[in-house]
């Protein structure tokens, strides 16, 4: 996620700075974040904002929200859920279900990393809902991948993060929880 964040954000946040705080699993991030969130009610300037990504994988999504909400909450910051104008520090967002969802909602990035997949993988059925594909996200990419003679030996999922996140064009992706934090990013900018 730090990758490709990194590659991303700058394509919708232009000129704005930002710093990407990774964690070696979700776990550990859902056990540090609410110290994290508390040190920045101390100290967080009005015009900062924090942004919060994490997969879904197989959380119920309105509980993981919940969770991320009340961490926020209890640490005094408002979140873009809680308060009706543009008043808010912290927004909650889910990948669902991994990162990989967003690859397959830029097929043209994908394509431009690894020019031998299948052109044709977002026309068909499992893959046209990039939010909706089961039986694990990253999975599904890592065998269309290796059909396609990448990743042979396994997905090395930060490689394949820079190169297709440098590739993005944030506009055009089609995954729903990849447009709903291009949504936020782009509001917390104005």
């Amino acid at each position: 996620m730090e990758s490709a964040l990194r590659g991303i954000l700058p394509k919708v946040l232009g000129d704005v700075s930002f710093e990407v705080y990774p964690h070696q699993c979700k776990e550990e991030m859902l056990r540090r974040l609410p110290d994290r969130l508390r040190g920045y009610s101390h100290f967080i300037p009005a015009d900062w904002r924090v942004l919060v990504v994490v997969d879904r994988d197989d959380d119920d999504c309105l509980e993981l929200k919940t969770q991320l909400e009340q961490f926020a909450l209890q640490a005094g910051l408002p979140t873009r859920s809680s308060v009706e104008s543009s008043n808010y520090i912290v927004v909650n967002r889910i990948a669902i279900e991994e990162l990989e969802s967003w690859y397959f909602g830029d097929w043209g990035a994908v394509l431009a990393a690894f020019p031998k997949v299948p052109a044709t993988i977002p026309y068909k059925a499992r893959y046209r809902i990039p939010d909706r594909i089961s039986g694990g996200t990253w999975e599904a990419f890592e065998r269309i991948c290796q059909k396609a003679g990448y990743f042979k030996n396994g997905l090395r999922k930060i490689e394949a993060a820079i190169e297709i996140s440098k590739r993005m064009v944030p506009d055009r992706n089609t995954s729903g929880s990849f447009r709903a934090l291009r949504a936020a990013v782009v509001e917390m900018t104005i």
